[in-house]
Formats: C-alpha cells, structure tokens, sequence
C-alpha cells in the first residue's frame, strides 16, 4: 500500500476484495448484533472506500486532528458502519468493543454520527444533502486558507475534501444549493464520490428519480466521471487519479454499485437498505464472499495491510518539515496559521473587545439593530481575519458586508465574504462545512423568516457544538409593508427552542455588539441575531450594566423602591416598556424595565442572579412582537404577555404596532391591571 496521501501502488485484485471485504463483515456483524441498521451501503461502497482510504486519502490515526488532514463526509450517513469499520481498521481509537455495541447506549458508534474528529469523524449526517454540502463548505476553507497562508515554496494548506454520497443526498434541494456554488466557486479539491445503486427506501428509483444526474453536475460546472464500475478496484483508482488531476473544478465520480453487494439473495434490492440481513442470509453472504471467520474476527494479515499508523507518521512527519521551513521564512504568518488553526482568539482580544464596545457606547446611535450589526463588525473584524461573512442575496439588507469585506471569487479565494445567492439552507450547511474545517468563524446573513429553509442545518449546528453567527434581520411585524409572509413571529421562539441555540434579540447598538462579541468568544455551538429592520432609541447605561448584558438578562431601569410590576422586553420593544415605565413613574409607580437579550444564557445564571433580576412574587409583563410561547415561565400565573396570537398584516410597521397592541399606552394599561 501507498503512505496515507501518496501515488497509489498495484494491488491484487482479489488482496483488494479481501481487504474490503473485512469493511463488509464488520459492519453486517455490527448490524445484526444491533438488530438495526443499514447494512447495504458499506458492502455497496466497500471496495470504494478501500481504494480511496488505502490509497488517496492523507490521514493519521496517531495525529487525528492534523490540521493538514484530507477531510472526508459521508453524506450518506446512515452508512455509518462503513465509517466505523474503516477507522477501526486503520488504526483510530476505535476498538472492536465499540463496533460490537454499534447503537447502543453510552457507545461511540451511534447509527448516526455527528462529529467526533478525535476518532476520524469529520461529520456525516442523518439528514441526507448535508453532508455533501458540509463538503462544500470544507473545500471552500481549505481554498481560503490556501489563499491567505500558502506562499511560494511553502505550501502548508494543501489537501483534499472527500465525500460520499448517495441517490437520497442528490434528491435533497440542499445539494442543489451547494453544488451549484462550488461549480462556480471553482473548488476543484473537491471529489465527491456517488454511490449509484439505484435504491432508496421505497425500493428502485427509476419510479422518482430519473434525473440525468452527470448532466446536471456538468452543467454545475463540475469535472464528472461517470460510468465507473463500484466494485472494480482499477477503475476506482483510475477515477481518483482523474479527478486528483482537476485543479479548476469540483469533481463527481459516479459510481454503479450494487446495494448490499455479496448478500446472494437480498443484493440490489431495498431490503439490504435499512435492516439487519438476518441469520441465513448473513450465513449466505459470507460463502458468498468466502468469509469464513466468526462474527468481527478479522484475519492478522488483513488488519496488518489496512493498519496506517506507520504511513500517517511519515506523513506528518513531512508536513512538520515543512511547516519548521515556513515558520523560518514567514515567522508572523506561522503563529497567525497556528492561532487560527488551534480556534483562539488574538492575546489582546478581551481588551479590544472591550475597547469597541466602549466606542460603540460613546456614539449613542439611534439606528436599527441590522445597522448596529454592522457597526459592531466594523470594530471586531479588522482584529479577527478567521470572520468569513456572506449573505443569501440580502447583502444590503442583512448589513453583512463591512469595511474590509471583499468577495470570494473562483479565481481568487483570499477574500472573506460569499455571496451565497438565494441558498439559505445551502448557506447555513456549508458555514458547518467551514467551521468544522477549521481556521475560520463563519457568519451568514438572511431575513428571520428564512430561517425555517435553512432550519434543519441550524439544528445540526446545535447538535454538532459549531461555532457559527447567524445574521437573522427584519425580526418581527416591523419590517412592515412586505406582510405576513415575510413577518418572522413564531421564528424568535421556535429558535429559542431548540437545545444549544443561543438566540439574541438586541435592542440597540451595545447589546448589538455584546452580542456579537459573545458570538465570537462562543465555541461549542451556533448564534443567532435577531435583528430589526426599523430604527431603535439609544440607552444609556453604567459599566455595570453593560458588562451583565452578557448574562443574557439585567436590570436597564429600576424602581426606587420594591417594584410593583417589571416590564421584560426584548428587541426593538424595550424602547416601549421604557415609555411605559416613564408613564407608570410619572403616576408615582414603582417599575423596573429589565431587558432580555439572550433567554438561554439568561437561563445559565444562577438562581440568585436571576431572582435578583426577577424576583418571586413581583407581576412581570413580558412584551415581544412575536408569539408568547416563550415568557410564560417567566411571568408565572400573576403576569401577563403582550405579544402575537396571529400572523401579521401588510402595512407600514408603525400601524401595525398600534394594532396589535405594542405601544406605550397599551403596555402601560396592561401593567396597570397587573398592579
């Protein structure tokens, strides 16, 4: 066999079957043992990923996060024990033990894997379309980093994005999106590896998808090699080393398989797709394939030909070399590579930070939310190069675009703003792509509302603890005369509902940019703003008050004495729970107005915090221009929500809040019933 990464040897052809067919057993032994899982695509693509992992992709099982590795994605996901046998063969901290408990509680081996790069995951999704565009993503990083870092005689960023993907990853519209702007993105480091079985749940596909699918690559612009055989080794290789040779453009090999291969009486059809072969046809497959080894032994040879921890030193060993020559010729680019790579901010971050609030602060605007997002970019940005922004064609609404943005392009990539077009979903799968990848802090930008198309990414987000700022504007019925399709007001909450989503809602241009300076620092999972189309009033506040933002909730304006009532708002409704309280006072009331930002770090304070915010026994009015789902907890059975029971209206937004109640003469009634 080749060193991980290097020109490709001439194997036995029936060596090669041999070594695949290990990959075959493990996973029908896993799945049987499971009584659960899906069996046919690792004995489809066995003999695929036999090639490419013995002899193209550049990997350490020693060194698994080498920030120089080839990423692979299985989009096709469910394929899972494909993935599990290969790192277990290969010599990843992955033992038999943990294949023989393949989706069982408290093991690494779940039937869909997220991420864990310790043992060689780099991601694979149960929502098929995905990972292939998670792919994207990777690809794009590698060419951005390429671009910023690598220089003459020193080519440090310099590797391969590999996926594999099935018919159910194609019919995903997400593989639209995002294999559209790789074609024009012109990632040729990319190869993507279809596994053409012609199977999907429901059994053959001819009868939903009759798709030209290298047609449709073509016309993508991307290098496609179709026809090839998926279980002919030669041809594998034959394909790679075509595709390795395309600079220019994203590569797809299409690969005719057959689903459940060596299983003689269920191969090439839908029952080998999704559950356990049974005993008899398990038996069947390996007389089949001359497997005559009990369940998950496999033969000393084989484990000695599929082990690559010798070849994965070598290749590190290289890549350190090199990288000691670049550090010797380019000292302050090195470090920067290394602090970028390694996820930590700049030395100096927390004071800068603290520095561009400060400014912010001083300059009172009274601008919109969208605006104030800006604002804070134009003070974070220049000390953070890893920001790599975009917008779903909203650019200028979103008010993504700073001072120091320059667009990506397929000639040249050393920008750090995507213009992504109408791919919301697309977006938001490759920003996981990218920040999975690493070196880079991904930010998108579209309107709320369009969130839902982009919601399955933004949950994977959650769920895999990525690092990634959603730029969410035009937050509620403010943004007015567009009407209730474009009117978000379920969209705050149901965000706030999903687990490791931290959802902000500012009010003005310091909880703006506490925001996103919280986004920044943040890396275990997504951010989203929520942001307004509309200007919002200034406040003023003490250093105190400005530091407790981050903690999600804090008291903006308090009563003199006990408070009869507290006014919680969020957004561009802090302004009116503000007026209210000054007509409340004016009455000789005591009011506090305490402004909520982010509800989920609120929430991780503990208890004293938020009593002393929210005390027992005070009536609490909440006011949000959106569905009250959210603040029942908060207000409790003595309090009261004024919010959104409907969808909205087409009409300018100032009418609108006076419909629907969100107005200082309303909040103050409402408070005075509670008193």
């Amino acid at each position: 066999m080749a060193a991980s990464g290097g020109n490709p040897t001439t194997v036995n052809p029936s060596s090669r079957r041999r070594l695949a067919n290990a990959i075959r057993f493990l996973a029908v032994d896993a799945v049987q043992a499971a009584n659960s899982g899906h069996p046919g695509m690792p004995m489809g693509m066995a003999d695929i990923a036999e090639v490419l992992w013995n002899d193209f992709l550049k990997f350490s099982p020693n060194h698994p996060e080498w920030s120089n590795r080839d990423r692979f994605v299985l989009s096709n996901g469910h394929g899972s024990m494909l993935l599990y046998a290969v790192l277990h063969l290969t010599g990843y901290d992955l033992s038999i033990e943990e294949l023989k408990q393949f989706r069982q509680f408290g093991s690494r081996t779940a039937g869909h894997p997220e991420r864990e790069p310790s043992i060689g995951i780099e991601t694979t999704t149960g929502p098929l379309g995905q990972g292939i565009a998670n792919a994207v993503g990777m690809a794009l990083a590698e060419k951005m980093l390429a671009a910023q870092f690598n220089r003459p005689g020193h080519q440090i960023v310099d590797h391969h994005t590999y996926a594999f993907l099935g018919d159910g990853c194609m019919m995903e519209g997400v593989s639209h999106e995002a294999c559209s702007l790789a074609g024009t993105l012109g990632l040729g480091k990319l190869i993507a590896l279809y596994d053409d079985n012609g199977i999907s749940i429901d059994g053959a596909t001819q009868g939903w998808f009759t798709d030209d699918t290298p047609a449709r690559f073509r016309a993508y612009g991307w290098h496609v090699i179709d026809g090839v055989d998926g279980h002919d080794a030669d041809a594998i290789t034959a394909a790679l080393r075509a595709a390795r040779q395309e600079a220019d453009k994203p590569n797809l090999i299409c690969c005719k398989t057959i689903i459940g291969f060596g299983a003689p009486n269920k191969q090439g059809t839908s029952a080998t797709h999704g559950a356990a072969l049974g005993v008899d046809e398990v038996a069947a497959a390996r007389i089949e394939l001359d497997w005559p080894f009990p369940p998950f032994e496999v033969p000393k040879d084989i484990r000695a030909a599929w082990n690559a921890s010798e070849r994965g030193e070598v290749a590190v060993d290289q890549w350190n070399k090199g990288f000691s020559a670049y550090e010797a010729a380019h000292p302050e680019l090195a470090a920067e590579y290394l602090r970028r790579t390694s996820g930590a901010l700049p030395d100096d971050w927390s004071a800068f930070a603290d520095q561009v609030i400060a400014e912010i602060n001083k300059e009172a605007k009274t601008i919109a939310t969208r605006q104030a997002s800006q604002r804070a970019l134009e003070g974070f940005a220049p000390r953070l190069p890893e920001l790599v922004g975009g917008s779903a064609d909203l650019t200028g609404s979103n008010n993504t675009f700073h001072a120091g943005s320059s667009a990506i392009t397929g000639a040249d990539a050393s920008g750090n703003y995507v213009f992504y077009g109408v791919r919301e979903f697309g977006m938001a799968a490759m920003m996981n792509g990218m920040s999975l990848h690493g070196g880079i802090v991904p930010y998108g930008g579209t309107f709320l509302v369009f969130s839902d198309y982009a919601r399955n990414a933004l949950r994977m987000a959650a769920l895999m603890k990525l690092q990634s700022i959603l730029v969410l504007t035009h937050d509620s019925i403010g943004l007015g005369e567009d009407g209730p399709t474009h009117q978000p007001v379920e969209h705050v909450a149901s965000l706030r509902a999903m687990p490791n989503m931290h959802m902000w809602r500012p009010c003005d241009t310091v909880e703006t940019a506490v925001a996103w300076r919280c986004a920044i620092e943040r890396r275990d999972g997504p951010s989203a703003l929520a942001l307004s189309r509309q200007g919002l009033p200034f406040f003023n506040r003490t250093e105190d008050q400005i530091d407790l933002i981050s903690k999600g909730g804090y008291i903006l304006s308090n009563s003199e004495s006990t408070p009869e009532v507290i006014l919680l708002a969020t957004g561009s409704e802090v302004g009116l729970a503000a007026e209210a309280a000054a007509a409340l006072r004016s009455a000789g009331r005591q009011v506090r107005v305490v402004s909520m930002p982010c509800v989920e770090l609120f929430d991780m304070q503990e208890a004293d915090y938020r009593a002393h915010v929210l005390p027992a026994g005070v009536p609490c009015l909440a006011i949000e221009a959106g569905v009250k789902d959210s603040w029942w907890r908060f207000v409790g059975s003595n309090g009261d929500v004024v919010g959104m029971s409907s969808f909205g209206e087409s009409a300018p937004a100032k009418e609108l809040f006076a419909h629907y109640g969100f107005t200082a003469d309303a909040i103050t009634a409402a408070a005075l019933r509670l008193i």
